[in-house]
C-alpha cells in the first residue's frame, strides 16, 4: 500500500498545541478522572439570543442560501467600519479597507502568502499564538522571534532589532491584549512601532481580537490604528469569537491599509467562498447591539480573574493580574519545565493549564489559566489547585 508522505511543510510543523493538550486530557479521563479544563480561551457562556435570532431570519431568506461575497456583505463591511468609529475613532472606507474572514484565525493564515515570497523574513513576537508562524512558514517565509519578556512589560524591545533586520522584514506579528501573557499595549509603543514600520517600510500584522475583553475603562486597550500614520503600514484582525461568545460561527474581518485588504482578499477569492450570509447578517446585529452584552461578560471574567488570582497567590504562585483578555499568566513554581508541571497538575487534579512554552521559548517558566469556565467549577478548580501547588 503507498505511504502518501506527508509534504515537507508538514513535517516541520510541530504539533498543534491544543490538539496535544486535548490527547493528555483524554488519557486522564479514560481513568474516570474529572475533568476541568482550564486550557483553550473557548468562552463557556452563550451567544445572546438577540443574535441568534437574527440568525434564524436570516437563514429563512432565500437569497442568503447562495454563494456569499468572497470579500463581505456590504451591509457587514459598513458595520465593521461603523464599529470601528464608534468604538476606536477610526475612520475605515468600507469598501476598501475591511475585508471580512472565516474567524481571525483564517485571515492571519492567509494573510503572509499575499506579501510575503519564500525567503522573506517576517519577525514573530513570542510568546505567540501558534498560527503566525505557521502562516509564515507556509509561505515559504523565515521567521525570526521577538521575544516578549516581563521586564519590558511582554512589548518587543523594538531598539533591540537591529537595521539590518528591519530592512529584511516584510513584516512583524503583534498582538495585543496579548494571548497568552494577557500584557496590553500603550498608545507610546504603537507610536514607536508605526514609525519603525514607516522607517523601514515593514507591514504590521495586529491580531486585536480581546480588545473587548478589558476590566477596567482607564485600561480600555487601543487599536493601533488609532496611532498616526499607522494606516499607511498596518493591517488589524479582529474577530466577533470573543467580544460576543461566537466562537463556533467564524465570523471576523481584517481591517486597514487598503493595499494589504486587497492582498489578503485577493488570496481568499482563489481559496474559499466567503462567510453564509445569514452569519453576516446576525454578526451585523451583534456589531450594531452587542455592546450592552460584551459589558456584562466583561463584569463575569473580571469576577472570575479575582477568584484565580487570589487562589494562585495564596497558594504561593506568582502572578499578575491581567487588565485584559480573559488569561492569567502564571510562573511556574520552583523552576520546573513548564510542560512537566503542567502534566503533573493535570495527573494530581484533573485540571487542565496550558503550558507556556507551548507558545514559545520566552514562554517557559509559565503557564497560561483560560478564564473560560465560571461558577462552582471554577472554584472547585481554584481549590484544587490550591491543595496541590
Amino acid at each position: 500500500m503507498p505511504e502518501f508522505p506527508f509534504a515537507d511543510r508538514l513535517t516541520k510543523l510541530p504539533p498543534y498545541l491544543f490538539a496535544a493538550i486535548d490527547e493528555a486530557k483524554a488519557e486522564v479521563q479514560a481513568r474516570g478522572v474529572d475533568i476541568i479544563s482550564l486550557g483553550i480561551g473557548d468562552p463557556d457562556m452563550p451567544t445572546p439570543d438577540f443574535i441568534i435570532e437574527a440568525l434564524y431570519k436570516a437563514a429563512k431568506k432565500p437569497a442568503n442560501h447562495q454563494y456569499p461575497s468572497y470579500i463581505g456583505l456590504p451591509v457587514f463591511r459598513q458595520a465593521v467600519a461603523e464599529w470601528y468609529k464608534g468604538r476606536f475613532d477610526v475612520d475605515l472606507d468600507w469598501e476598501s479597507e475591511v475585508v471580512s474572514l472565516i474567524g481571525s484565525k483564517e485571515g492571519i493564515a492567509h494573510f503572509p502568502l499575499a506579501f510575503l515570497n519564500p525567503g522573506d523574513l517576517a519577525l514573530v513576537c513570542t510568546p505567540n499564538y501558534p498560527v503566525y508562524p505557521t502562516a509564515v512558514d507556509f509561505a515559504g517565509g523565515e521567521v525570526q522571534f521577538v521575544p516578549l519578556l516581563k521586564e519590558n512589560d511582554y512589548l518587543p524591545d523594538l531598539e533591540a532589532i537591529g537595521d539590518d533586520t528591519w530592512r529584511r522584514a516584510k513584516m512583524i506579528f503583534i498582538n495585543y491584549p496579548n494571548n497568552p501573557t494577557a500584557a496590553v499595549a500603550t498608545e507610546d509603543f504603537y507610536a514607536r512601532l508605526v514609525e519603525k514600520a514607516r522607517e523601514f517600510e515593514t507591514i504590521i500584522a495586529s491580531d486585536a481580537a480581546y480588545t473587548e475583553l478589558y476590566f477596567d475603562e482607564k485600561d480600555k486597550p487601543l487599536s493601533i490604528l488609532q496611532t498616526p500614520g499607522a494606516k499607511e503600514v498596518a493591517i488589524e484582525f479582529h474577530s466577533l469569537s470573543k467580544t460576543y461568545n461566537m466562537t463556533g460561527w467564524r465570523i471576523g474581518m481584517a481591517v486597514g491599509n487598503a493595499k494589504l485588504v486587497e492582498g489578503l482578499g485577493k488570496i481568499k477569492t482563489n481559496v474559499d467562498s466567503g462567510i453564509f450570509q445569514a452569519v453576516q447578517e446576525a454578526g451585523v446585529e451583534a456589531l450594531k447591539k452587542g455592546d450592552h452584552y460584551a459589558e456584562q461578560f466583561r463584569k463575569v471574567y473580571k469576577d472570575r480573574r479575582d477568584t484565580v488570582v487570589a487562589g494562585l497567590r495564596k497558594a504561593g504562585i506568582e502572578c499578575e493580574e491581567p487588565k485584559a483578555s480573559f488569561y492569567v499568566w502564571a510562573k511556574v513554581p520552583g523552576g520546573a519545565p513548564s510542560t512537566e508541571f503542567c502534566k503533573e497538575i493535570l495527573q494530581r487534579t484533573g485540571v487542565v493549564v496550558t503550558p507556556g512554552v507551548g507558545f514559545g521559548q520566552p514562554g517557559e517558566g509559565y503557564f497560561r489559566i483560560a478564564l473560560t469556565v465560571g461558577g462552582q467549577r471554577l472554584d472547585e478548580a481554584v481549590s484544587r489547585l490550591v491543595e496541590n501547588l
